[in-house]
């Protein structure tokens, strides 16, 4: 077993301790974006100059995993064949997964464009054979040689002819993951384009519509665990109190401040989530593997949040790096879910 399927069976056997819960690096930028998705390059005054190569990008993802912290490295099928070619994985106990769908919503990083403006759509370019073996057809009984697990991402805008779309996309897809063996996470945004909704009826809204999709399915199709926007901590602990076999894990969204990721995932996993799962937070930071290594403490309840954010500015100091932020700024919660 691996180490996320260790504290998956200790989580849903009700054994959960503040180790077992679960950190995942989300590097799957590049499938929504192009040139800008391994964040900016600075110069020795802070300024951006251009932005990061698709090899820093992968040398960072190589990093990351080396560090043996993150439990799960996500990233698109084309990095991850890289990386495996690298030897990136091996003996490693990090779980190598995909981003399995690139629905319209998710196209947000391109610039100019304005596609995540409209009602998502379904959509999905990886082909789940070749993601687990390398070849048109599976193989039963042999290694995999990419990876077994993806994440899958659906949204619900409240429009009957959209939701229904993007679930018999999701319908087709368990069908082929089921065909070659394939496992998956599903990850349920908030509206991209909603309609008839508000700020207040939305946390329900998105609670009923991603239990609602899941009450047909068979343990076999059902997916491993859930990653979900923090949508505060009532939403989240209605959600977690209702059914205890479902794990949950939240997602980053923007970069924020540092105290907002430390933040985050204290006040998720004190509400109910299992899992972390930070893209931007991640990537963006001035010294990625010293953030890791302060959300690792801080799920584990060695540190609060904003002891977090002093000790990471110590690190910085350290290290010799400057910080684009004062402490003081660097403390403050910038993201209203969270105060």
């Amino acid at each position: 077993m691996t180490r996320l399927d260790q504290k998956l069976a200790r989580i849903q056997s009700g054994d959960y301790r503040r180790g077992d819960f679960i950190i995942a690096d989300a590097k799957d930028g590049d499938m929504g974006s192009g040139i800008t998705t391994a964040g900016p390059r600075y110069d020795a005054k802070g300024q951006v100059i251009g932005w990061k190569t698709r090899r820093d990008y992968l040398d960072q993802i190589a990093a990351v995993v080396k560090q043996d912290i993150v439990d799960i490295m996500l990233t698109s099928v084309s990095n991850m064949e890289l990386l495996h070619e690298q030897g990136v994985y091996r003996n490693s106990a990090v779980k190598p997964a995909i981003r399995a769908n690139d629905a319209t919503d998710c196209w947000g990083g391109i610039r100019g464009a304005t596609y995540a403006d409209y009602p998502s759509r379904p959509y999905r370019t990886a082909v789940l054979s070749r993601v687990m073996y390398g070849s048109l057809e599976a193989q039963p009984g042999k290694p995999v040689t990419g990876t077994d697990l993806g994440l899958y991402s659906i949204t619900f805008n409240n429009n009957l002819d959209d939701d229904i779309r993007s679930l018999e996309a999701f319908e087709a897809f368990r069908a082929e993951a089921a065909k070659v063996g394939f496992s998956y996470f599903l990850e349920v945004f908030n509206p991209n384009a909603p309609q008839d909704l508000t700020p207040e009826t939305m946390p329900g809204f998105m609670n009923d519509c991603l239990l609602r999709c899941l009450s047909g399915l068979t343990k076999a199709d059902r997916p491993k665990f859930l990653k979900i926007p923090f949508n505060g901590a009532k939403a989240l602990e209605e959600l977690a109190a209702y059914d205890s076999s479902v794990v949950i894990g939240v997602l980053g969204g923007g970069a924020g401040t540092t105290r907002d990721t430390f933040e985050l995932l204290f006040q998720a996993e004190r509400s109910g989530a299992r899992l972390a799962l930070f893209g931007r937070k991640i990537n963006l930071a001035e010294a990625p593997l010293a953030l890791i290594a302060m959300m690792r403490r801080v799920a584990d309840g060695e540190i609060g949040p904003a002891e977090a954010v002093r000790a990471y500015h110590g690190e910085l100091q350290t290290a010799g790096l400057s910080s684009r932020r004062s402490l003081e700024a660097d403390l403050e919660i910038t993201e209203a879910v969270l105060r």
